[in-house]
Parts: structure tokens; C-alpha cells; sequence
């Protein structure tokens, strides 16, 4: 029976290569969207909330898709070795047919057929043994399949997070260029914020003082009128946003801050549904 039904040993799929698949199609995917960026206002940039989840929802049916294609070529893989099985089983049982009708009258008449059904028994035990064990073979292939399709989306999820803030924040850098009147729609929304008298003090990038010096007037009507506008620049304040401070505290409007905030957000979101189906599971 060892000499017909050979036992296969199935190696499971390696995450790291799939995820690897994963990754680079995300970046094929990602990179276009940096060169289309079309000109935006500033309400635009300031709203992308539902550009990132168009991005985001496209990676992710991207990876589920992959991950699909892997659980079907696994269960493909589990119907040839149970097909492979059966015809091994039958090309057995033909051949001891075969010997069995050579060997039946002589066994018989040497008194052994005590011994004969034994071995007939012996036999249709260690055939239903090996089929069991290719049963359990291809279970454990669909198994690992749907375990690795859910590893695939489990960490696609934070890589979509990380990957959609980075092109926002390069979209945003390209409009910066393009409309550079939003640094100062950014500086008038977070100065009408600060309703108080003293002095306001707005903190912009060396780079874009000059240009939003020039708007002082414009901005001031943004603060209560008993307040003093004073624009600085500031070393830690990066190209887009600002910082607005004053005696009751300060407002922390720069762009890589607010994504730095929203990523977190993001995966905190992702942890939590990552953290529900390990439960589940």
C-alpha cells in the first residue's frame, strides 16, 4: 500500500511573499495619484475626507480580490490531490484484484483463509486510513487558504492608512504650490477660533511669512477687534498651516499635524476591527 499511495506534504502559503504581492500593488495603485493632482481651492484640500476613503476602499477591494484568487487556486489544489487519491485508491485495489485472483484457490487449499480475509481487512483499513489522511490534507489547505486571506486584509488595512496620508499630504503640498491663498484661508479659519483681546500671535514657515505678512490687514479682521495680530516666523512650523498662540493657550493648525492625528485615528480604527475577528475567530 506504501508503494502506491505516496503521502504529499503540503507547505503553506508564506505570508510574507503574499503580503510582499500586496504591498506592491498598492504602490503601482498609489503612485499615479501624485501626478494627477489637479488644481484644488482651498475648501477642496480642506475636505478630503471622502477622496482618502474612495483610495482606501479601492486598495482594500484590491487585496480582498487577491486573497479570493488565493482560496480558489487552494481549493483546486485540494480537489486534484483528493481526485489524485481516488485514482491511486482504485489503480490499488485493480492490481490486488488481480494478485488475489492468482493466489484465492491456492490460499484456499493450503487452509488459509482465515489468513486471506485478515489481509482483505487489513488492507481496506489501510485504504480508508490513507484517504482519510488526504481529507485531512485538503481541509487543512482550505484552512490555511482563508487564514491567510484574512491576514492579508488584517495588515493591508494599516499599510492603506499610512499610504493614503502620505498622498494627502503630498496633494496638499502640490495645491500649497498651486493656490498658496490657501496658507492664508488655513490662517483666517484658526484666528476666528481665538475670540479674545490681547495679542494673537500666528506662527507660519519662514518660507511663507513674507507671503502672509503681506495679508496682515486681511487677516486681522479674522480677531476680535480689541485683539493685537502679530505674525512670526517659525522654524517648526513646516510648509502649510500654522500655529496661533496667545495667553489662554495655543492652536496647532499645521497640515502634518492634523495627519498625524488623522492617521492615528485611522489605525485605532483598524486595531479595533482587527481586535473584533480575533474574537470572532
Amino acid at each position: 500500500m506504501s508503494n502506491v499511495i505516496k503521502s504529499t506534504e503540503y507547505v503553506p502559503v508564506e505570508q510574507l511573499r503574499m503580503l510582499e504581492a500586496v504591498r506592491r500593488h498598492l504602490r503601482q495603485d498609489a503612485a499615479p495619484v501624485e501626478e494627477q493632482a489637479e488644481p484644488l481651492t482651498a475648501e477642496h484640500v480642506l475636505n478630503k475626507d471622502e477622496q482618502l476613503a474612495s483610495l482606501r476602499q479601492s486598495i482594500l477591494d484590491d487585496a480582498e480580490s487577491f486573497a479570493e484568487e488565493h482560496v480558489r487556486n487552494a481549493a483546486d489544489e485540494a480537489e486534484t490531490m483528493l481526485s489524485e487519491t481516488r485514482e491511486q485508491i482504485d489503480a490499488w485495489w485493480t492490481e490486488r484484484r488481480e494478485q488475489d485472483e492468482q493466489l484465492v484457490e491456492s490460499l484456499k487449499q493450503q487452509g488459509y483463509d482465515e489468513g486471506y480475509q485478515q489481509g482483505m481487512a487489513q488492507a481496506e483499513q489501510e485504504i480508508q486510513q490513507a484517504y482519510e489522511r488526504k481529507i485531512a490534507e485538503a481541509q487543512a489547505v482550505l484552512q490555511q487558504a482563508y487564514q491567510a486571506k484574512e491576514q492579508i486584509l488584517q495588515e493591508a488595512e494599516p499599510f492603506v492608512v499610512t499610504l493614503s496620508c502620505a498622498v494627502a499630504e503630498k496633494v496638499i503640498q502640490q495645491q500649497l504650490t498651486v493656490d498658496p491663498d490657501i496658507i492664508l484661508e488655513i490662517a483666517r479659519r484658526t484666528l476666528a477660533r481665538k475670540r479674545e483681546s490681547g495679542t494673537i500671535t500666528l506662527c507660519v514657515s519662514p518660507e511663507q511669512f513674507s507671503f502672509v505678512h503681506a495679508a496682515r490687514e486681511e487677516l486681522g479682521f479674522a480677531i476680535d477687534s480689541q485683539a493685537e495680530l502679530e505674525i512670526i516666523p517659525d522654524t517648526s512650523v513646516n510648509d502649510g498651516g500654522c500655529v496661533v498662540r496667545s495667553s489662554l493657550g495655543s492652536i496647532d493648525a499645521r497640515i502634518d499635524t492634523q495627519l498625524s492625528e488623522i492617521k492615528k485615528a485611522l489605525l485605532q480604527v483598524a486595531i479595533q476591527q482587527e481586535e473584533r475577528i480575533d474574537d470572532g475567530a
